[in-house]
């Protein structure tokens, strides 16, 4: 079955960097859109990056020029490298897949992964 699983969350200083991973299995990774949405309790969930089958990015305007989304499909691997970040990019960071890429809506993805927490404190 498929399963994807975020790793690389944790604690950090305003400013610092973390890079998340996610691990991808039981289907055709390479062929699919691979997307990072983050989710605060109480708010909605929203699209931060998405990478297309041929390495296409977007970002949401929040993130760009500090967040770099990145796949490795030889290791059916996700990546999303957050530098200098701010004390409002506190989330759970979920990845996620479907089969094209539509902007950052964050419905129609088919499969999600369960989250990996990031803190970011001032």
């Amino acid at each position: 079955q498929v399963q994807l699983v975020e790793s690389g969350g944790g604690a950090v200083q305003a400013g610092g960097s973390l890079r998340l991973s996610c691990v991808a299995s039981g289907y055709t990774y390479s062929g699919y859109c691979m997307g990072w949405i983050r989710q605060v309790p109480g708010k909605e969930r929203e699209g931060v990056a998405i990478i297309s089958r041929d390495g296409s990015t977007l970002y949401a305007d929040s993130v760009k020029g500090r967040f770099t989304i990145s796949r490795d499909n030889a290791k059916n691997t996700l990546y999303l490298q957050m530098d200098n970040l701010k004390p409002e990019d506190t989330a759970m960071y979920y990845c996620a897949t479907r089969r094209y890429c539509s902007g950052l809506t964050v419905a129609g993805y088919s499969y999600w992964g369960q989250g990996t927490q990031v803190t970011v404190s001032s």
